[in-house]
């Protein structure tokens, strides 16, 4: 089974968007997929938090909460010191443990969406990306396009790169739809980014099934 991290260049930068764009795309191909999301920071009024319960229901193999979830944070902070003041301190061996068990489960693509961007955080000695790069996930980056996107990503994928770390490509989501220059910004990110553009999201409020994107990532593993 392939396990791909998704991250992004900040927060609302469209992880989950682009995540359930590609359970949807996947789907419909015909691949048996899950959904993680490690850490979540801030929940509904049924105290989940709604980023995981759509990973949830839009994988095609089904997961309990507390493992497509295992940290849910109450407080909508960074997940460090939601952690704090709930009195906890986010154990990176526990969210190792719980990869390991979906990457148990027979299917074909497991997707693992990160919180925040990409050296988000953990605890005062360990960050997302230290825990990603352990692992050695192959990483797919979100572009939200918005102003400051260039600035975001090009500094995101050094530091994706510096960790040894394969850069699969990377997805424009236009998450501004008054955003000037977008097609410039675009082009110039394809110029400079040696990964591939997977695709541009327009913006649209819902996600929708999307199989040129998700043939465009399988493009880029070794999945059949």
């Amino acid at each position: 089974m392939q396990t791909v991290f998704i991250t992004g260049t900040d927060t609302d930068a469209g992880k989950t968007y682009v995540a359930v764009a590609l359970l949807q795309g996947l789907k419909a191909l015909g691949y048996r997929t899950m959904a993680q999301k490690p850490i979540a920071a801030g929940v509904n009024d049924a105290g989940f938090n709604t980023d995981a319960l759509q990973l949830q229901q839009h994988a095609a193999e089904p997961l309990s909460y507390e493992l497509v979830n295992p940290y849910c944070l109450t407080d909508a902070v960074a997940p460090h010191l939601a952690a704090a003041k709930a009195g906890l301190c986010i154990d990176v061996s526990a969210l190792t443990h719980a990869l390991q068990k979906i990457q148990s489960v027979d299917a074909d693509i497991a997707l693992v969406e990160g919180a925040g961007g990409w050296l988000l955080p953990l605890n005062e000695q360990s960050t997302m990306a230290d825990w990603v790069t352990e692992q050695q996930l192959p990483v797919l980056l979100v572009v939200g396009m918005k102003l400051g996107c260039l600035n975001h990503a090009l500094l995101t994928v050094r530091e994706i790169e510096r960790s040894g770390l394969k850069l699969l490509g990377w997805v424009a989501n236009c998450i501004d739809p008054h955003m000037q220059y977008l097609q410039e910004n675009i082009h110039y990110l394809q110029q400079v980014l040696t990964a591939p553009c997977l695709g541009v999201l327009p913006y649209q409020p819902e996600s929708h099934i999307n199989t040129r994107l998700a043939t465009a990532f399988l493009s880029t593993l070794s999945v059949k």
